[in-house]
């Protein structure tokens, strides 16, 4: 028997073992380099005898090889895409509902403020630091405003029902 005849008949073996180890796309692939591997590596060795155990101790090199660098990539244990669950579009209504609702309570809370804690509020979300208040609010001293802030949010904190939630 001639040798790309031994290598054809050897390939179908090589595919049908490899097949039953892994996917069909890898195992053609691996009986791919097992052949090069033969061809270039391996031309001196021509009797079937020898030529089956050596393709199939290449192979198993190979699909080692292979599984090892699976696990290294993390491809492994890699779930299917089919199965990972669609992106979240945006919060559930219950969610959305209790926010609206605090938001609310927010708002009639601040309504009932006085005009100084109002203001307060108002330039600390504006993004302005203790100091640039104090000389909005034309105060000699940055303690006074301090104080006052922590009036302010206590007596919203009391207007809100004594919980930010």
């Amino acid at each position: 028997m001639h040798r790309d005849d031994i290598l054809i008949s050897l390939r179908e073996r090589i595919l049908a073992f490899a097949t039953s180890r892994v996917s069909r796309d890898l195992a053609e692939d691996l009986t791919q380099e097992v052949l090069v591997v033969l061809q270039e590596k391996y031309a001196r060795v021509t009797e079937l005898t020898e030529l089956v155990p050596l393709a199939f101790q290449v192979l198993r090199f190979k699909m080692l090889d292979a599984h090892r660098k699976s696990l290294r990539r993390g491809e492994y244990h890699q779930k299917s895409v089919d199965e990972l669950p669609l992106a979240n579009p945006g919060d559930d209504p219950a969610t959305l509902l209790d926010q609206k609702q605090r938001v609310e309570r927010l708002l009639a809370a601040v309504a009932q403020l006085g005009e100084r804690c109002r203001d307060l509020f108002r330039w600390k979300l504006e993004g302005n630091s203790f100091p640039e208040i104090q000389r909005l609010m034309q105060q000699p001293s940055i303690n006074t405003i301090y104080t006052w802030d922590l009036r302010c949010r206590k007596q919203l904190l009391s207007l809100m029902g004594g919980t930010w939630e």
